[in-house]
């Protein structure tokens, strides 16, 4: 009795092994089975194997399976096939046989992705009481394995057939679009009979045939959801080769064109061609539905959304490659401004997307110390490749005006300054042959040459040879200064002017002490004429409040006039300033000219207009 207890304990229900036989069957071979095998019987052979607790066996069998058959025979059948002799084979063979290998690929695995859809069904349904990762979890875990054998150490050939593959396809599509020749050097033309696209004589020409099979090559690795792992190195590694080729053939050297819009219109020719390469409209067994890709490229992914994806690669690479190439050339870009602008305006665009400032200007200190600050370059040679508005760069930083510029500033304020009408008698009056050097008990704080060499405005006057220079820059920056501030306070303009008296002499400076003076006056004059319009009557005032600054016209710089026609309430207002200012001036200043050129209206008021007295009649 104990005996057949026993062997009734371990006993195997009757029809469970065939019942196993019959479901694994049809996860392998779904659509062969489909035929003789009914629903009834798979669906009775499921309950039978969930009521013995089988059932959760089911999908570690099925991924042992695959993965067994890869390894054994699906993986080295699909090297075989791609390793075919290529001494002995044409370009447009090779092309084919790359296909075929793919192509293969999908049909040995069809079966699994089948079985693995099905039995991710039944566990969604919970058809049985089966439970588990589901539909989407096992095709993830299957195409994770696939990749993991296939590709996790793929040979060299694999890349070099993709690589040459894509090459003459994008040939191919950028002929058609009327580019040939961007894919290679030395590609054939129409001279000859040779095609564009596959360079080969027409008669021979395969450029459809690879266009199809790039799109029917898409749609296979589209299915095993390995599009962007072997697509991507090849298709990375043309467009860099491309967008350098280009950069050197237009951009190189030519600094008087902008090439930001030559670049974007041939980006949408390449994402034409890219559009093919990721071509993701696929249907049927194994595919993934939206959403579920796992890569760019995958069926199921937006289009418009990998697109996307590689033209902000290309843009982010066009850029970091044209701000290498421009660092390089950042020498020449600058002795050739303003004509090289368009190239400046290009860097900049490029520079705001990349994080290369510091290489630049590492670049450009290398440049300047190696091509310029040594003592075999002339100092003309040295102003001519600084910028057209140095002086007034100087100028700024000497009245506190360039930011993080101070050394000048403080240069200025120093309270034992050198003046240059000194120095210059000094230096007239020597003669370079009896020059002797300083005692070595001089003192060095005073005036001498130690005094002098260390005066970096001193410096800065004998390269350009003349302080006439920079007297005549800060006058035009004080007219500036003084015309568009629209007040009348000048505290901060006269402490200059003091300042650079010291350093230029009086004589020097004494313009923009008139200038100066007149801003005072201005303001006296405008507020009697105020006070007298405020005690006439109110309809024999002024439509419009009106402010002018009163310009001596000897002593300012040339403005430049606008030409502009004003309201006819500004017009008469400006009459009645007029007659105003004549009673109190004329006849010793001579009459007003006005000169529109700083305007600021209001709804009723005008401020401020420049007027200069002229000779009275």
């Amino acid at each position: 009795m104990m005996m057949d207890s026993t062997e009734m304990l371990f006993s195997v229900p009757q029809g469970l092994p065939s019942a196993w036989d019959t479901v694994t069957a049809a996860l392998v071979s779904p659509v062969s089975n489909d035929i003789t095998m009914s629903d009834e019987s798979l669906s009775e052979g499921l309950n039978l194997l969930c009521s013995n607790s089988l059932g959760q066996f089911l999908e570690g069998w099925l991924m042992e399976t695959l993965q067994v058959r890869l390894t054994t025979a699906i993986a080295p059948e699909f090297w075989a096939g791609m390793k075919q002799p290529e001494n002995e084979l044409e370009e447009k063979d090779r092309a084919r046989i790359l296909l075929m290998a793919f192509r293969t690929l999908l049909d040995r695995l069809q079966p699994f992705l089948g079985g693995l859809e099905r039995l991710g069904t039944w566990q969604d349904e919970g058809r049985g009481g089966l439970c588990g990762p589901g539909a989407r979890g096992l095709r993830e875990r299957a195409f994770s394995v696939i990749r993991a054998i296939l590709l996790f150490s793929p040979s060299a050939v694999l890349q070099e057939r993709i690589l040459e593959f894509y090459s003459r396809t994008f040939s191919v599509h950028m002929s058609q679009e009327g580019e040939a020749g961007e894919a290679e050097e030395g590609s054939g033309g129409p001279e000859g009979g040779v095609c564009q696209g596959c360079t080969v004589p027409t008669q021979q020409c395969w450029c459809q045939q690879a266009l199809e099979q790039l799109q029917e090559l898409s749609h296979v690795l589209s299915r095993l959801q390995l599009l962007e792992r072997v697509s991507s190195e090849a298709v990375t590694s043309i467009l860099h080769k491309l967008i350098e080729q280009r950069m050197e053939q237009h951009c190189r050297g030519e600094y008087e064109s902008s090439f930001l819009f030559d670049f974007q219109e041939w980006l949408e020719l390449v994402l034409g061609w890219l559009s093919r390469v990721f071509a993701s409209d696929v249907g049927g067994l194994g595919t993934v539905p939206n959403g579920t890709g796992s890569g760019a490229g995958e069926v199921g992914q937006p289009a418009n959304a990998v697109l996307q994806r590689w033209r902000c690669h290309m843009h982010q690479f066009f850029c970091r490659i044209y701000v290498n190439m421009r660092i390089e050339e950042l020498f020449s870009i600058i002795r050739d401004f303003p004509e090289s602008k368009p190239a400046i305006d290009d860097l900049k665009f490029c520079l705001e997307r990349t994080n290369q400032r510091q290489q630049l200007l590492t670049s450009l200190k290398t440049a300047f110390e190696t091509r310029l600050l040594h003592p075999g370059v002339h100092t003309s040679d040295i102003i001519t490749v600084t910028r057209e508005d140095t002086v007034r760069q100087i100028v700024a930083s000497l009245t506190g005006d360039a930011e993080g510029c101070s050394d000048l500033a403080n240069e200025l304020s120093r309270a034992d300054p050198v003046t240059l009408e000194t120095q210059d008698s000094e230096d007239e009056g020597s003669d370079p042959e009896e020059w002797t050097p300083d005692p070595k008990d001089a003192v060095t704080d005073k005036t001498g040459s130690k005094r002098r060499s260390s005066d970096i405005i001193t410096l800065l006057v004998s390269i350009y040879g003349s302080k006439e220079i920079f007297i005549d820059e800060y006058r035009t920056v004080l007219a500036d200064r003084l015309l568009h501030q629209f007040n009348y306070n000048t505290a901060r303009e006269i402490r200059n002017v003091e300042l650079l008296k010291l350093r230029f002499g009086e004589s020097h400076m004494h313009y923009c002490e008139v200038m100066l003076k007149d801003v005072a006056d201005s303001r006296r004059i405008n507020t009697n004429i105020r006070e007298e319009e405020s005690r006439v009557a109110e309809e024999e005032q002024p439509p419009l409040a009106l402010s002018a600054m009163i310009l001596s016209s000897e002593f300012w710089p040339t403005l430049k006039e606008e030409k502009m026609e004003l309201p006819p309430l500004a017009s008469q207002a400006m009459e009645a300033y007029t007659h105003r200012y004549e009673k109190l001036k004329v006849p010793d200043d001579g009459a007003v000219a006005w000169l529109p050129v700083c305007f600021c209206f209001s709804q009723v008021f005008i401020n401020r207009l420049a007027a200069r007295p002229t000779e009275y009649e």
